[in-house]
């Protein structure tokens, strides 16, 4: 088995290390686009800002990399986003393989960014087997993807949004599993599971 994180200018690539070696999964990090298309799993994870992360990816050829990839893809956080059409962070058009835009949260009345555990539901996909609906994960976004054919779970934070995405051999997860104790330890399983 042999499991690749995308290495771009976005952070907490190190705790999604951890998270898999918790599980048993070595990770080799990397940039090399001959070590990611040899790959088993590719994990894209992410934290950081739309408009730079997209620019570093192009620079990189990664952009093109990454839409081609025929293993199992799994997106975290801003790596999500970043496989959406558009995001309204630095206005910015990603990587187009989510149907979904993303938007910025818009409210006097919660704080922006959500920060902490909120619940999924609607769970559909095998990347979400074994997870009870309503559990709670752990986030950290002040953008999120709108609800679409691609959504494979909600969660509810000043309206309703796709929490997590799946379309072909592509996943994402606007939560961090690798925070996101027993329940995200069970959907990376899931992830590595998969054919």
């Amino acid at each position: 088995m042999k499991a690749v994180v995308i290495k771009y200018n976005a952070g907490n690539i190190t705790s999604v290390e951890f998270a898999f070696k918790r599980i048993g999964v070595d990770v080799v990090v990397t940039d090399d686009v001959e070590i990611i298309k040899a790959a088993d799993k590719v994990i894209f994870p992410g934290v950081g800002e739309a408009s730079s992360a997209m620019s570093y990816l192009k620079d990189k050829k990664l952009d093109k990399i990454i839409k081609d990839l025929k293993q199992p893809v799994l997106g975290i956080c801003l790596g999500m986003q970043l496989m959406c059409d558009y995001s309204e962070e630095g206005n910015t058009n990603c990587l187009g393989i989510f149907s979904q835009k993303v938007n910025k949260f818009k409210s006097t009345d919660f704080k922006v960014p959500q920060i902490g555990w909120n619940n999924i539901y609607d769970l559909k996909s095998p990347l979400l087997k074994n997870i009870n609906e309503n559990s709670y994960v752990y986030f950290v976004h002040g953008y999120y993807a709108e609800l679409g054919e691609n959504t494979i779970s909600k969660t509810n934070y000043i309206l309703e949004y796709s929490s997590a995405l799946n379309k072909n051999n592509f996943y994402g997860t606007q939560f961090h599993p690798e925070k996101s104790g027993d329940i995200g330890e069970q959907i990376l399983k899931n992830f590595i599971g998969l054919k």
